[in-house]
């Protein structure tokens, strides 16, 4: 069994907390496993009888009954009339359940939601409700107003390195080649040969993210400009862009005309099924967001492989996500850094240069600036890829992040140098 210790701990430091515990992640990143397997073991190793945890998978075709919310809250309630008792409620991919007009109020436009059911079966005293999705309007504006105060999220992520390199039988070199490869998607992870682990990522698009995106937004009938897109941001992960940009290039390669807002739409509807996460530039100096251009970055890096068929390998773009997701997954606000500074061009007269710095990452009181680079393999090389931190005036952390496994060391400019292997498993390091 693959160990997922952190999320394991938030959710036993949320237990019968008295809000309701919304874990969310893109499909098979390992939320159902998480409550049904790893949680429901903790709850039964405390003494929790099997009769107290009740659990509902929405997505399976056998309770498709209970996708009507009324039905699913008679469900619920037929199951918990025992008040001396506590019972723990998983209630997997809510996002199934259907809105439906409410039958007790005629000539009306009065619907019943999930979140009606939810809401309702919270405020029963030996009910602890656990609820996940695959989707981010399940946590729309909206549905937070209604919840207000009573929602408690997780989020969960395909497996970091460290998490499968725990698991994983081999020295961190070979891990690292595998995960790089083909990500830390669980069911990709147990396939054992090369061919089953690119099978396995290739159809998750096709019979489920993309679907899931049709289904979902009934607006989109043609899933072929939709997979394009895809293909074209698998392949600029890490440049700068933006919807008028993916535009410009799908009528340039492509010769296909798709207007900057039908692009935008389509990049919601992917962060909207967590399959990418975006960006923002963020002027240090200036101390202001940049709204565009920005960066998208796929959640899963074997997922983004597999959508260019494991051809575009470059390393350092592949390094650059991973750090990202890295980031997120430890719970901080990720930016990418902008620095301004002024020169002199070939004339002598004076212009404005603007240096990138791969993130900025914030986190509470704290700050790291960090930079990703293959390598630094020459004093040149050094100097160009720290240009942007050196212009950095405030205290706080500069990162050097680099392929070659290397022991960590600073300069004379108090920026550190460290191996990406070893910034990944050592969780402990950006405390």
């Amino acid at each position: 069994m693959i160990e997922r210790p952190q999320y394991l701990a938030k959710l036993i430091a949320k237990k019968e907390n008295g809000l309701i515990k919304i874990i969310t992640g893109n499909r098979r990143c390992g939320k159902s496993f998480l409550l049904f397997t790893i949680y429901h073991e903790y709850l039964i190793s405390q003494g929790i009888k099997e009769k107290q945890i009740i659990e509902l998978a929405l997505d399976e075709t056998a309770n498709a009954k209970y996708r009507n919310p009324i039905e699913l809250d008679n469900h619920i309630r037929s199951l918990v009339k025992d008040k001396s008792k506590q019972y723990y409620v998983f209630l997997d991919e809510i996002q199934k359940v259907e809105s439906i007009q409410n039958p007790y109020i005629s000539n009306s436009d009065s619907k019943i939601s999930f979140v009606d059911t939810v809401l309702g079966l919270m405020k029963i005293r030996n009910i602890d409700l656990y609820i996940t999705g695959s989707n981010s309007k399940m946590l729309s504006s909206d549905i937070l107003t209604e919840f207000r105060d009573r929602g408690d999220e997780v989020r969960v992520y395909p497996l970091s390195f460290s998490e499968f390199y725990n698991w994983y039988s081999g020295d961190k070199s070979k891990a690292w080649r595998e995960y790089y490869t083909y990500g830390g998607m669980p069911l990709a992870v147990t396939k054992k040969t090369p061919e089953e682990k690119s099978k396995y990522l290739k159809d998750l698009f096709t019979g489920t993210y993309i679907k899931d995106v049709l289904e979902r937004h009934k607006l989109v009938k043609d899933s072929s400009n939709l997979e394009e897109l895809l293909n074209v941001i698998s392949s600029s992960v890490g440049s700068l862009t933006n919807p008028l940009n993916l535009s410009n290039t799908f009528k340039t390669l492509k010769k296909i005309n798709i207007a900057p807002e039908t692009i935008s739409t389509y990049l919601e509807y992917f962060k909207d099924a967590f399959l990418i996460d975006s960006a923002l530039r963020y002027d240090v100096k200036g101390k202001k967001y940049i709204s565009t251009p920005l960066k998208y970055y796929f959640v899963d890096i074997g997922l983004r492989n597999a959508r260019l068929n494991f051809r575009q390998q470059e390393e350092n773009h592949i390094m650059e996500n991973v750090i990202f997701n890295e980031l997120k997954v430890r719970g901080f606000d990720v930016d990418v850094g902008v620095v301004e500074h002024n020169s002199k061009n070939a004339d002598g007269k004076s212009q404005r240069n603007f240096l990138e710095i791969d993130f900025v990452a914030n986190k509470g009181s704290r700050r790291f600036y960090i930079q990703s680079a293959l390598n630094i393999d020459s004093e040149e090389k050094r100097l160009q890829e720290i240009n942007s931190l050196r212009r950095i005036n405030d205290s706080f952390q500069k990162i050097v992040v680099v392929k070659d496994d290397i022991e960590p060391w600073q300069d004379d400019e108090g920026i550190q140098y460290i191996g990406i292997k070893k910034f990944l498993l050592e969780e402990d390091y950006l405390k």
